[in-house]
């Protein structure tokens, strides 16, 4: 959490005002730490809720969330905003249930839709991750997609079902025949394909075509790392 707090390094320490009133929770968010990236908070060495309010010369211990992290419902599911799309192709690939905005929305409108579909929003904005409204949440720490990939893959563990969404707009895919598709098929691919899948909700066609090496070594080194995991 030192990224937060540029201050506290590089000792892992850093002195706060409190004013008696305030929260822990909101004493941690003062110094640049959003909740969500928080697990046990430790007052003199004693767990105590985000609630507790600290006195003068109290010694706090911020310990980071803890892997896999519980979140509270079922099945999992993500929201992330629009500086994440790559990430959201690779979670629907992996067939996780991964909602995107691809046009900036706002914070508010982002934190309500988490809370009304109960999904964790995924996000590098600080400022939207302590909206108190959200579901839940999570930092992405990577600008890197196979690092963020693997970290929310690494914090989350949600179910991995390769192959069974679209990846354009996370509908369910099912098996189609190449008549049905037919109209999105230019004439090489109508002539080298037979095996084709489309998307429940968009109509999208999809097929192993030139692309789909690339993705298989996406699919087979999550789905490798998660059975590690378990």
């Amino acid at each position: 959490m030192l990224l937060f707090v540029p201050r506290a390094r590089p000792t892992g320490a850093t002195k706060a005002a409190t004013d008696g009133v305030s929260s822990l929770g909101h004493v941690v968010e003062s110094l640049g730490v959003p909740l969500t990236e928080v697990g046990a908070l430790l007052v003199d060495g004693r767990e105590v809720p985000a609630g507790h309010v600290p006195a003068a010369g109290e010694s706090v211990a911020v310990r980071a969330v803890e892997h896999p992290q519980r979140v509270p419902g079922a099945p999992l599911r993500f929201l992330l905003d629009v500086h994440l799309g790559t990430l959201a192709r690779r979670l629907r690939l992996l067939g996780v249930d991964t909602a995107y905005e691809s046009t900036d929305i706002g914070d508010p409108a982002l934190a309500a839709r988490s809370a009304a579909e109960q999904r964790v929003m995924l996000s590098r904005d600080r400022g939207l991750l302590r909206r108190r409204e959200l579901w839940a949440g999570a930092f992405v720490y990577s600008t890197r997609p196979e690092e963020q990939l693997a970290y929310v893959l690494d914090r989350f563990r949600p179910e991995l079902r390769p192959w069974s969404r679209c990846t354009a707009c996370n509908g369910l895919l099912r098996r189609a025949t190449k008549d049905e598709v037919a109209d999105q098929l230019k004439g090489g691919t109508h002539r080298t394909y037979d095996v084709f899948a489309q998307c429940g909700e968009c109509g999208r066609a999809y097929w192993k075509g030139a692309h789909h090496e690339q993705l298989v070594a996406i699919v087979e080194q999550a789905v490798a790392a998660h059975s590690e995991r378990r």
